[in-house]
């Protein structure tokens, strides 16, 4: 079997670029705390947005979505699932307010992802859901051609719980000894190279990228979706993972590509919380003041509904107005049309 010690492999990645990232990534976390201090209540509203941009982002990168508006209200308990995908969201948001209240109550040993895993299939009545695979699980992908080629075997499943175990042991073990962002990605490596279960491997991994981030107190992912992050850049998650996962059952796999995009997306949380609590606690920014200096500042196109989702205490009618005035003044400029509008700040030559 694969061995798991940590306590070995840590020092390895230690290379400039991720030396650079750990200190950045510490120096936000103080700043963070400070801030959070000073706005707690403010605050709240960004945590809501990023419990529901978590759920969609993270099922929507396994396929599973709903309605905008469906999304919203499952997220917020206002109504209950209608289909599979529905009951898949509900499940993730349910797994999700657990470790937003109880992740300072939450071992990491096998028995706890397993009620996770069951709690993320409750609406389903999955029998599959808290137990580990019953058949081995191999990860396929699909070229431009349509030529299907195997990219990685998981371990077997006899192989399975036991495993599982002495990852965990692992994780452990090495807490008091390795820097904990450096843990948390080899640790996420290693679950998804197991592969533990027929089903919600994917979403599993991102939940508890969570769960360790906030018992590390790195506490970001509570305001801004590390998920949507992952989402918006999954090409290279994909890239990292399969970097990181080539020779893993020989022991001989590098986890620097891996940990070294884990580390990118917590700092582009830590960048997003920084910009978005700014404008949220200014005082002298009005509301129209607020979506101007969103939409300047952001990078590509946004859309009305984006706007929307990301100030959930700014009304539709302000919004629209907002747009209005803009694209009168010609500071921003319109791309489409209908449903598929977006607008982006007009950059001057």
């Amino acid at each position: 079997m694969r061995g798991y010690n940590y306590r070995e492999k840590w020092h390895k990645l230690l290379t400039p670029e991720i030396v650079r990232k750990l200190t950045r990534i510490n120096e936000y976390k103080g700043e963070q705390r400070l801030f959070i201090e000073a706005h707690k209540d403010e605050l709240n509203e960004l945590v809501e947005i990023a419990k529901v941009q978590s759920t969609e982002s993270s099922n929507r990168i396994e396929g599973i979505s709903t309605a905008d508006d469906r999304l919203k209200n499952l997220v917020q308990a206002k109504t209950t699932p209608r289909n599979r995908d529905e009951s898949e969201i509900a499940g993730y948001r349910d797994v999700l307010n657990t470790i937003h209240e109880n992740y300072e109550y939450i071992p990491i040993n096998a028995n706890y992802l397993l009620q996770l895993h069951k709690d993320l299939y409750k609406f389903l009545g999955n029998i599959e859901g808290g137990t580990f695979k019953t058949a081995d699980n191999i990860i396929r992908e699909t070229d431009t051609d349509g030529n299907e080629r195997v990219r990685f075997r998981p371990v077997p499943v006899w192989e399975t719980a036991a495993s599982v175990d002495e990852l965990c042991k692992a994780f452990r073990d090495a807490k008091n000894e390795v820097d904990p962002l450096l843990l948390i990605g080899m640790f996420i490596l290693d679950f998804l190279c197991i592969h533990p279960f027929n089903d919600g491997n994917g979403r599993m991994s991102r939940l508890l990228t969570l769960l360790l981030l906030y018992q590390s107190g790195f506490i970001v992912g509570k305001y801004i979706s590390i998920e949507k992050i992952m989402e918006d850049s999954k090409e290279t998650y994909y890239e990292a993972l399969q970097d990181s996962s080539m020779n893993w059952h020989e022991n001989e796999n590098d986890y620097k590509p891996f940990v070294n995009y884990m580390l990118g997306v917590v700092i582009n949380a830590y960048k997003e919380f920084e910009s978005r609590a700014e404008l949220l606690t200014d005082p002298g920014l009005s509301k129209a003041d607020r979506i101007r200096e969103i939409i300047k500042n952001h990078i590509g196109t946004i859309t009305k509904s984006e706007l929307m989702e990301m100030n959930p205490d700014i009304s539709d009618t302000t919004i629209q107005r907002t747009l209005a005035d803009l694209l009168k003044s010609r500071e921003i400029k319109k791309i489409g049309g209908g449903r598929y509008t977006k607008y982006v700040w007009q950059v001057e030559d």
